[in-house]
């Protein structure tokens, strides 16, 4: 190999080292920036001056969601429901009223209530007729604020729904009602009220639907029992939340908030409850909003008996009613008929009613439930004992709950 070629090959050789170094230098100077964006940024702290005040941050961010949307959707119809009743004497004037002449009336008790519909001049409100029981005066407080007066249309104690009208130049939203026969358990309840009062006007809870058809049994002010089917909610309901909205996640009234349970009768010394809400389904108390439209009130049939839960007697009231069937767990006991109803001279004394339509009954809320399904001139199918022997007869609701004596 002459001289000349071996000089080539080394500086070949030389050129081939330097090129890879280069390119070996270049891939690192351009992998260095990759692996530094692994690594987690070092935070700037401004440093402030020692007079200089604190402020608030000026990004803003946008915290809009499902619950906001819904909300905002119905509150302008939620309003506050002020019954006013003349004041008791309790032998206590203060000096204020020494000096006042006037039977002014005062705060008997506050709710809440939902504005559904509004025409051109009136506009038309939903609460519970316990809510404005007794009251002499009705006013009505808006979302705004501004107070009107209400007239009351009508109520109805059996389904504790109550319809006030207003004037319909201050409203400017009313709420839609949901079909409550799709509602499903697990799904978002939003309730609106006035908890304590309007002092907390427009509150907001929210949870869940807990349970469905739920029966919710309590005693009206005048001593009747009353039944009431209901939804359940563990969403936070107070006094004065009573009468308003529990809204679906759409924005649509799912129910009329009635009451709740605060405490178990079950134990001794009795149990605190917590979550245990209820509310009348939309579908209930649309039907008897539009009859109290319609009528002022609402027309039950009546079968025209004094009863008893069997299950509340003794086994020497058992006895004494010739009631021996120990198979015979639960019913309703007549007690007696009242003469020209549609139960006389069809039930007898101590008859054990077992089915309505035949649908098991077990109590008087049951029965109660079963019947007010019907309307005065419907025949229902009853199921009962007499003697220990199971008879069915068809009744006609000929009479109202307005014929029954007291």
């Amino acid at each position: 190999m002459s001289e000349e070629n071996i000089c080539m090959k080394k500086i070949v050789k030389y050129l081939l080292i330097l090129v890879l170094g280069f390119a070996g230098g270049l891939a690192g100077a351009l992998a260095a920036p990759v692996f530094q964006t692994t690594k987690q940024p070092t935070q700037v702290v401004e440093t402030k001056k020692e007079n200089e005040q604190t402020i608030v941050s000026k990004v803003q961010y946008n915290n809009e969601n499902s619950t906001t949307s819904a909300v905002e959707k119905v509150q302008n119809a939620v309003v506050s429901v002020i019954n006013y009743q003349t004041p008791r004497d309790n032998g206590y004037r203060s000096i204020l009223e020494e000096n006042d002449n006037s039977d002014d009336l005062a705060v008997a008790g506050e709710g809440s209530g939902v504005i559904y519909k509004k025409t051109d001049k009136f506009a038309y409100l939903v609460t519970n007729t316990h809510v404005i029981a007794g009251a002499e005066k009705i006013d009505i407080q808006l979302a705004s604020g501004e107070k009107v007066e209400g007239e009351l249309i009508g109520s109805d104690t059996y389904a504790d729904i109550a319809v006030i009208k207003i004037a319909a130049d201050k409203v400017k939203t009313v709420a839609e009602f949901a079909d409550s026969d799709k509602i499903k358990v697990g799904e978002t309840a939003i309730a609106i009220g006035s908890p304590l009062g309007s002092i907390y006007a427009n509150t907001v809870t929210q949870g869940i639907v807990s349970s469905l058809s739920r029966t919710v049994t309590s005693k009206s002010e005048d001593g009747q029992t009353i039944s009431t089917n209901a939804i359940q909610t563990d969403t936070a309901i107070n006094p004065g939340n009573s009468g308003g909205p529990l809204i679906n996640i759409q924005g649509q009234v799912i129910g009329i908030t009635s009451s709740k349970i605060t405490s178990s009768s079950n134990s001794a010394a009795g149990v605190a409850v917590e979550g245990m809400g209820f509310a009348i389904p939309a579908n209930d108390a649309v039907n008897i909003i539009n009859q109290l439209e319609k009528n002022g009130k609402v027309i039950r049939p009546a079968l025209g008996i004094k009863m008893a839960n069997l299950s509340n007697l003794s086994t020497t009231q058992r006895q004494k009613a010739g009631i021996e069937d120990d198979n015979l767990k639960a019913g309703i006991v007549v007690l007696s008929t009242q003469k020209g109803l549609p139960a006389d001279g069809q039930l007898e004394q101590y008859d054990v009613i077992t089915k309505i339509d035949g649908e098991t009954v077990e109590s008087i809320s049951d029965l109660q439930s079963a019947l007010y399904k019907h309307t005065v001139g419907d025949t229902i199918s009853i199921t009962y004992s007499r003697h220990g022997k199971e008879n069915t007869i068809d009744i006609k609701l000929t009479n109202s709950t307005e014929d029954l004596s007291n």
